[in-house]
């Protein structure tokens, strides 16, 4: 490749960039999920669109969206709230490892009666749709003020569930027959384990170091934060275990940790979020060639009916009856079991390996995504709605962004006060924070001044609060719970638990 060659490239690449984000803006105002522009800008751009691109090479998309897929992972583990998923642990796990086998049983039958694939085609394909994508659900659900439980049981499951079905996709797609049935499982639960705890410990021991060091720059935080999740990936694989779960443990466990710097880190992480789901997306739609799919959307139609409509729907109630889940909620929860590039890229591994009929596989999964993608996504809040699952909006929450002062083992908490918080109208002695603890700046549009005791602190207002290490956690504490109590905080029983 020569400078040209690159200057080209770079021109492409950022075009495409700006129509995404131009695109998310239609979408959102459409109610047209974004991933269905991204995969119809890679299709406008492949051979049988505008841009006559000619791309086939399945292994180098496979790789990709591998690393697109992690990245994903990564933004999904830092935003989930451990508070919400906490409770939820227990039915997302059986919904993630018994909902995903009954899920493959049930749509690997149907394509091979109805469709008439071979076994291991139709195993591949049942195991391919059967796992929820977690960057669907975590853009969709996040829109919805859907309660606690039924966002932290699908935000979990998304995250979990794509560690064994790519090990099942990887099994059914090995050239010779399948490995016994108990071999696979235990296979499939020896890798879990060695991700989980991988991640749990990498994720540990980084929010530990990143709590304890004061690097010299605030703009290294994020980096670093995203590097120690790629490293939990990566090191989760290379001991043979899932990836996928270290990667999403680790950040999980990141992003409870109240790091420094937090707001900044999370918005770096879900910029690379965004890129990373464009870019597999479009290399999606490149990879696909329409005319080739006219023969293969029946039984893409057939397998997804019998996908959204028996297959989800029984997994779910077999695996959250026994946790008496209410009725309203394991109904939004079969319906909210969305697909996106995830199996499309787990399609491509059955190419990659020369499985004999992976190119109709790819097709098939293909149309079923962006069918039942553009059938799931925007009914889910009318459903949610009609089931009576809306809970009424919350205050906003305290923007707090902690610096640490390494040599004077204190903090320095920058908190913004948003609309509906009801620190407004507070005196800062009222805020009662420990001892070790004070404000030490407020700035009041554009203006910044030291505060005395009988500040009245109003919307819109930034403060600048200095705490010792000791009581850092205590202050903040207390500082979101004035936010969402006011200054009977404490008589109202609000405790300022971290709503991150």
């Amino acid at each position: 490749m020569t400078v040209h060659h690159l200057n080209q490239l770079l021109f492409v690449c950022s075009l495409v960039l700006l129509v995404a984000v131009a695109a998310v803006r239609i979408s959102s105002r459409s109610g047209l999920p974004s991933l269905l522009v991204y995969l119809g800008i890679g299709v406008l751009m492949g051979q049988d669109g505008i841009g006559n691109i000619h791309f086939d090479n399945a292994e180098m998309t496979q790789v990709i969206g591998y690393a697109a897929l992690v990245v994903i992972l990564a933004e999904g583990g830092l935003g989930t709230k451990w508070k919400e998923i906490r409770p939820a642990l227990p039915a997302s796990s059986v919904l993630a490892l018994v909902g995903v086998a009954v899920s493959v049983g049930v749509t690997a039958t149907a394509a091979h009666l109805l469709v008439g694939l071979e076994w291991r085609q139709a195993l591949i394909i049942g195991a391919v749709v059967s796992s929820t994508d977690a960057a669907a659900v975590f853009s969709v659900l996040r829109k919805i003020p859907l309660p606690s439980r039924v966002t932290g049981t699908l935000e979990a499951e998304s995250g979990f569930n794509d560690a064994p079905v790519v090990i099942l996709v990887v099994s059914f797609s090995t050239v010779g027959p399948v490995e016994h049935w108990y071999v696979l499982l235990g296979e499939i639960a020896l890798e879990l384990v060695i991700g989980a705890a991988i991640g749990i410990a990498v994720g540990l021991l980084g929010a530990w170091g990143l709590r304890h060091v004061a690097l010299p720059a605030s703009g290294l935080y994020p980096i670093a934060v995203m590097a120690i999740a790629v490293t939990a990936y990566a090191a989760g694989a290379l001991a043979h275990g899932s990836g996928f779960l270290a990667v999403y443990l680790a950040s999980m466990v990141m992003g409870n940790a109240k790091l420094p710097h937090w707001p900044a880190t999370r918005g770096f992480a879900d910029g690379l979020g965004w890129i990373a789901q464009i870019g597999m997306f479009v290399l999606l739609g490149l990879l696909v060639t329409p005319h080739e799919l006219g023969d293969d959307v029946l039984p893409a139609l057939i397998i997804g009916l019998v996908l959204t409509m028996v297959a989800r729907p029984l997994s779910v109630v077999l695996c959250l009856t026994p946790f008496r889940v209410p009725w309203q909620e394991q109904t939004l929860m079969s319906w909210a079991g969305l697909r996106g590039a995830v199996p499309i890229i787990l399609a491509t591994i059955p190419m990659v390996s020369g499985i004999e009929g992976s190119r109709r596989i790819f097709n098939i999964v293909f149309v079923l995504v962006v069918v039942y993608t553009l059938i799931q996504g925007p009914t889910l809040p009318w459903l949610a709605r009609k089931l009576r699952l809306g809970k009424d909006a919350e205050a906003d929450d305290l923007g707090i962004e902690s610096a640490p002062l390494e040599r004077l083992r204190g903090h320095l908490l920058s908190v913004g006060i948003p609309e509906g918080s009801k620190m407004h109208g507070v005196e800062v002695n009222e805020l009662r924070l420990p001892a070790g603890a004070a404000v030490t700046l407020v700035v009041r549009e554009g203006t910044s001044f030291v505060p005395l005791p009988t500040t009245v602190l109003r919307r819109g207002d930034e403060l600048l609060v200095v705490a010792t290490d000791p009581v850092r956690d205590a202050a903040e504490r207390r500082l979101r719970a004035v936010g969402h109590g006011g200054k009977l905080a404490d008589w109202l029983g609000t405790d300022g638990a971290d709503t991150r």
